[in-house]
């Protein structure tokens, strides 16, 4: 005799890929430096910045669209996305800290847009 409250196979949970693309404020790639550097990300990401070494930061566009205040040693940015370009931000504390972050239509393939 079956049982009727018996559930069949149940398939697996899917796997999603991440979707978060993290930029690290450490001292990766010498003092006072931003990692992956430059960064190339995909449009549908989102970018968190996280603060990795013992100094505080500030990370902010040059157009001044994105701005994450300040951040303490062990945090993270609030997430964020970006529309397609070439974008240039630096470290509102230490101001000699540049970098820039690339979104794509998908991975690898830059979209031409106005650049920052």
């Amino acid at each position: 005799m079956s049982d009727p409250y018996a559930i069949g196979p149940v398939a697996p949970t899917p796997t999603l890929p991440p979707t978060n693309f993290v930029v690290d404020v450490a001292e990766i790639n010498g003092p006072y430096s931003f990692s992956p550097s430059p960064a190339t990300v995909r449009s549908e990401q989102v970018i968190v910045w996280r603060k990795s070494d013992t100094v505080t930061h500030h990370v902010a566009f040059d157009d001044r669209s994105v701005d994450t205040g300040t951040l303490a040693p062990g945090t993270l940015s609030q997430p964020i996305m970006i529309g397609r370009g070439n974008w240039n931000y630096n470290c509102a504390i230490q101001p000699f800290m540049v970098e820039s972050v690339t979104a794509t239509a998908s991975a690898g393939t830059p979209v031409g847009g106005a650049s920052n």
